[in-house]
């Protein structure tokens, strides 16, 4: 039985059980039709982070606001919808259906005098294909002056001890990992079998463009420090990866304009020392021309978009289309975009079993755990090898099970670190033949039952090396069997 469908049968166990409390059942049938959405994923982070930005450029249209409005303060749900619509959940009262409009390009949410203290939640329908796989929330920023402001976003991804988030999967966004990211990261990290963790976690370094002053080559910078965050065991206890997007640059070019690439090429065309002089900062670009044409340019590249936009002309971007492209591939957009598809979307099952699971093992809290129930929700957790896997992937990253460098490194591997598929766990290309994998499968297990009988391994170590037998034995009997001929 697959883990989705062992899930199912503990929820309709969990609802006939509790078929006396409406309230309950109508709770557990909402995470029952749950298995059946889309990933949630919710983006957070510090005030002025990006996070509107960044949500923009994964949908690649401007739907989340991106100024310090009302609607910016509460948390948003974006999902996929035939239709536009813009719904406003109050925590008390009847939903109530905002006007949906937009103003150059950008969906104007308008929540039509309601404070933002009386607003749980809102939900916007759009139709667009990035939001199939996954719904995206856009969360209020934490650290936040306003302390309610902060607090909604920690209690939607953080609620308490017993009450699991309403999110599958987490991205953080910072500008580098200051205390207030790292406490924020540590309060949800996993205390029971569906809260998020640093296994469904990942952080952004967020306007990474303006690392080293906004030069042309920032990002070669950001993603250094990228890479050092990755190799930190604090930083690796935290979250699953670390990736430096340069948001802005991210959502201008998935939203570029015609009239804004011919500005563009108009300043590529002057001198230009005449143009890196402007370009020293922000009031004097503004003082060199159209200052109207120029504010605006601003807001939707920032200087290092200008900047970088101005050289890829010069250097033979000569249409709209090429210039986003460019702008879009070294944002770092698709670096996330794979990131998320590999550590979010391959795991989705696994991601939304546990989801549900906590929501089952919460009722149980303070009961007897004797009963049907409560012997039905041990039995999918022991007996499925998914979170055997996801346990010993957290604690192999941060640092509770011992094993040697490189043999945790292939231990992260085959447990799924880069991706659930059998080649992305073996380490071998996508598209690899069937007779490929599977030898490379055997020569795994090889390996790692050598490791399980290495005397010199601890009890924790050598469990380990177990679990990933189990995992090698798994690819094996899930791929392809030659034909025997008789």
């Amino acid at each position: 039985m697959s883990l989705i469908a062992a899930t199912r049968r503990v929820l309709l166990l969990a609802i006939d059980t509790h078929r006396g409390d409406p309230a309950t059942v109508a709770h557990l049938q909402g995470q029952l039709a749950r298995l059946d959405e889309p990933l949630r994923v919710a983006i957070a982070g510090k005030v002025k982070a990006g996070k509107s930005t960044l949500l923009n450029a994964l949908v690649g249209e401007n739907v989340a606001p991106t100024d310090a409005g009302e609607c910016t303060r509460v948390v948003t749900w974006y999902r996929d919808g035939h239709v536009p619509r813009i719904v406003l959940h109050p925590h008390r009262g009847a939903a109530e259906p905002l006007t949906v409009r937009r103003e150059e390009g950008s969906l104007v949410i308008d929540l039509a005098g309601t404070p933002a203290d009386d607003v749980e939640r809102l939900v916007v329908d759009w139709p667009s294909e990035s939001l199939r796989a996954a719904t995206l929330i856009d969360t209020p920023g934490i650290a936040s002056t306003s302390a309610s402001t902060s607090q909604r976003t920690v209690a939607f991804l953080d609620p308490d001890d017993d009450t699991p988030t309403e999110a599958d999967a987490v991205v953080y966004l910072m500008r580098h990992l200051h205390a207030a990211d790292a406490e924020f990261l540590e309060s949800f990290r996993d205390r029971g079998v569906a809260r998020a963790t640093a296994v469904n976690t990942v952080a952004v370094i967020s306007r990474a463009d303006e690392i080293g002053g906004g030069r042309v080559d920032a990002m070669f910078s950001a993603r250094g420090i990228a890479q050092r965050y990755r190799a930190d065991p604090t930083v690796r206890g935290l979250c699953q990866d670390v990736v430096a997007v340069a948001g802005l640059l991210a959502q201008t070019g998935r939203t570029l304009r015609h009239a804004e690439y011919t500005a563009l090429a108009d300043l590529s065309a002057l001198p230009r020392e005449e143009l890196d002089g402007d370009l020293l900062s922000v009031a004097r670009f503004r003082r060199g021309g159209d200052a109207e044409q120029r504010d605006r340019l601003v807001r939707r590249f920032g200087l290092f978009g200008i900047r970088l936009s101005a050289m890829l002309i010069r250097q033979g971007t000569n249409n709209p289309d090429a210039l986003a492209a460019e702008l879009v591939n070294r944002s770092g957009l698709a670096e996330l975009q794979n990131v998320l598809h590999t550590q979010f979307t391959g795991r989705r099952d696994l991601l939304k079993a546990r989801s549900a699971l906590l929501a089952v093992d919460r009722l149980l809290q303070g009961t007897r755990r004797d009963g049907p129930l409560a012997r039905e929700v041990e039995r999918v957790l022991a007996g499925a090898h998914e979170f055997a896997e996801l346990r010993l992937l957290g604690a192999l990253r941060s640092g509770v099970v011992g094993l040697p460098r490189p043999v945790a490194e292939e231990a992260e591997r085959l447990l799924g670190d880069a991706g659930a598929s059998p080649a992305a766990r073996l380490g071998l290309p996508p598209g690899t033949p069937a007779a490929e994998l599977r030898q490379a499968a055997f020569g795994a297990l090889e390996r790692w039952q050598r490791h399980a009988a290495n005397p010199m391994l601890s009890r924790s170590a050598t469990a380990a090396c177990h679990t990933v037998i189990r995992t090698c034995e798994g690819i094996l009997a899930a791929g392809p069997h030659p034909v025997r001929t008789p």
